[in-house]
């Protein structure tokens, strides 16, 4: 119960997305290097996933050293569409049972519900367009960061070379995020635009007021 002098707070969900492909090796790297989400629950309707319905991609305390082949070999990585699924209201499609769906629908109720939470979102950015995503949180919370966004373009998952047959393997194994990434960048375009069109409007009619 809120005391009368409280004022009820109000939350925003928001969240950045990112180039799949590049989140993706950024994720290989990371766990290359030893980092692993043991205590991360996996919370879906009350309960946490069995092993047989999320089973590990390694023995032992962690997946060090593992090369990309072996990263993208395993068919339970739970990198592979992550922005999807962490967006995606899971029990639509029975959390991590993965026979209570057919795969293709599955795929595509988790896509379209992960469409739906980010329009939903008061603000999301892309790591992509650091500026614009600066520009929009700060005109949609009315606030100002004291430093300009940077971007940085040499991260580890820039410095990974590949080939073609990679890239494509690592893209079809996130068909999902590449859908919803697009989906993104137009709807984040159209945003930034609708905000810039508006702002400009707004200062024209500044101008005009203190000219008359």
């Amino acid at each position: 119960e809120i005391a009368p002098t409280e004022t009820p707070s109000k939350f925003y969900y928001i969240t950045l997305l990112r180039d799949p492909v590049s989140r993706y090796l950024s994720e290989w790297r990371h766990v290359q290097r030893g980092a692993t989400w043991k205590t991360s629950l996996h919370m879906c309707d009350g309960r946490t996933p069995t092993p047989e319905e999320l089973p590990s991609c390694y023995e032992g305390s962690d997946w060090s050293g593992c090369t990309l082949q072996q990263f993208m070999d395993c068919p339970y990585n739970l990198a592979n569409n992550r922005q999807v699924r962490m967006l995606a209201d899971l029990s639509l499609v029975g959390c991590y049972n993965m026979s209570t769906v057919p795969e293709k629908k599955r795929a595509q109720l988790l896509l379209e519900s992960a469409k739906k939470n980010l329009r939903d979102m008061a603000f999301f950015g892309l790591t992509e367009y650091q500026r614009k995503t600066q520009f929009l949180f700060e005109r949609t919370f009315r606030l100002r960061f004291i430093r300009p966004f940077m971007q940085y373009n040499s991260t580890r998952a820039a410095g990974v070379d590949l080939d073609n047959t990679t890239i494509q393997r690592i893209e079809e194994l996130n068909e999902l995020d590449m859908e919803l990434y697009d989906y993104a960048r137009d709807l984040f375009q159209q945003r930034y635009q609708y905000t810039r069109q508006q702002e400009r409007r707004q200062q024209r009619i500044k101008n005009h007021m203190q000219q008359s």
